[in-house]
This record gives C-alpha cells, structure tokens and sequence, in this order.
C-alpha cells in the first residue's frame, strides 16, 4: 500500500505523529481484509530498474553539481566586478575555461578571489571526469538487451538523445502497467488538480507534481529542443499560447505531457516488436 496516498481530513494532516500514522494504517488494512475496501497500492521495481536507476540518477546528479559549480564561478566573478573580454568565445567553451584560469594565475584578482576560482575550476574539472566515466557507463547499459531497441526507438524523436532516453525508461519502469495515456500523465505528475464540490463548476488548478521530478527536468529540457524546431510541437505551443500569451508554462507543460504519452507508445512499439 501507499501510505502517502491514503485519505487525511484537513485535522489529520495537522496533527501527524507516527502513532497515529500507524494506527490509521491499521484501519485501512483492517477494512480491506474485513469488508474489502480498497487500498492504494504502489508498485515496487524489480532490481534490475532500481540498479539502472542508480546510474542514471548519479549522472543527474553530476550534472547538476556541475551547474551549480559554474554558477558560483558566475557570482564570483559579478562581485569582483569581472566581465568576459568582447572577443571571448561562447560561455564555457574551452577558450572561456582557459581564460578562466589565467585569472586565477594572474594579477588582476585578488589572491583570496584567485584561490576561489582556482578551487571551483578544480572542482569543476574532477566533475567533468565524473560525468565522463559516467556517460561511458550509461552508453554500455543503453547497448544491453533490456534497452537497446526502446532506446534506438526513442533516440529517433527530436529532443531526445541517450541521457533523456535512458532517464524515461529507467524513471518510467516496467511501461506496461500503465493501460492508458490518461494513467501515464497521472504518473508524469502532470495532470491538473481538479475541485468540485456541489453547485461549483470543476476548477482546474496547477500540475500536480506526482512521480519523478528528475522526468520532468528532461521531458522539459526535450520540449524546449522541439519547440524552438519546425514541427508539430512548435504548432501546438504557438497554438495554446495565442489564447493566453501570459501564461506560456501552460502551453510548455501541455507539450511536455504530450511528449511523455507519445515516447511511452514509442517505447511500447518497440518493446513489443522486440518480443515478436
């Protein structure tokens, strides 16, 4: 059973001890083996998917390091009052590091500030070789026989390279259980929160961020690559947010969902043609 999905009246969620989590916990089960009431289940992956899912989660996990490492060299350099010189390259391309550390080296800073940035670009440097050693990592289990055509499958759509791929297969588990696109972006946790009571029409409210929030950065991330291409999902976007241009995160979740159900079918398909 799922406890986090049993029903709390506004008084319950206040008061929550474990004493009384436990012996609402007891009621519930108490009644389902007594008058049959029913529970709400959570399924369990096998040890196959939570061992992927390690791998594929520490390489998330890098890569967000690595974002927040280059946003502290960032801060650094806004407060000693830094910019890039006019005829810098793009932010973080090999010439930008390499500037980077003839600032550390040089006079121009302060020997405090060189020692800041200098330990950040090392920093930044190890999580480099980390997310390397793990790139080649997810690269060989992607080759292995429990993925290799649903990732072929998905690495087709645009958007969608080996990470996004691997992330939805390992977030999104065993794919045949879910029966409907409704149940997959239930499960994606982006479905609107709904309220009706009585008279009072049916009030559609924000996301409501179930599942995995590791999916969505990459279902996002996807949808920005194909929206700022030609194609079906740009249409759509330009679509939804000709009727509220001030709320563009609407038309950007309802394309993230849409892509969500459409790579599921995708890796059914292939799943299925894999067995044939």
């Amino acid at each position: 059973m799922a406890p986090t999905k049993m029903e709390r009246s506004a008084a319950e969620k206040r008061q929550k001890t474990d004493e009384k989590d436990a012996e609402r916990a007891l009621k519930a089960l108490r009644a389902h083996v007594l008058a049959g009431a029913e529970l709400s289940c959570v399924w369990v992956p096998d040890e196959q998917t939570r061992d992927a899912r390690e791998l594929v989660r520490s390489r998330l996990d890098v890569g967000e390091k690595m974002t927040a490492v280059k946003s502290q060299i960032r801060c650094l350099l806004k407060r000693r009052r830094v910019g890039k010189p006019e005829e810098e390259a793009r932010a973080w391309s090999k010439a930008h590091v390499e500037w980077l550390g003839e600032l550390a080296k040089g006079g121009q800073l302060g020997a405090g500030t060189r020692e800041g940035l200098a330990t950040l670009l090392r920093q930044l440097k190890a999580l480099e070789g980390e997310e390397k050693v793990l790139d080649a990592a997810i690269n060989k289990l992607s080759e292995t026989e429990r993925y290799k055509v649903s990732v072929e499958e998905l690495t087709e759509w645009v958007g969608v390279g080996l990470l996004v791929a691997m992330v939805f297969l390992t977030e999104m588990g065993d794919l045949k259980r879910f029966r409907n696109r409704r149940q997959v972006g239930a499960y994606l946790g982006l479905a609107p929160t709904s309220y009706e009571s009585g008279e009072k029409d049916d009030c559609k409210g924000h996301i409501t961020h179930q599942g995995s929030e590791r999916l969505r950065k990459v279902l996002c991330q996807a949808t920005w690559a194909r929206v700022r291409g030609a194609g079906p999902e740009r249409e759509a976007y330009e679509r939804i947010v000709s009727r509220n241009p001030k709320h563009k995160k609407i038309a950007v979740v309802a394309t993230m969902r849409k892509l969500g159900i459409r790579l599921w079918h995708a890796a059914m398909g292939a799943q299925g043609r894999q067995k044939a």
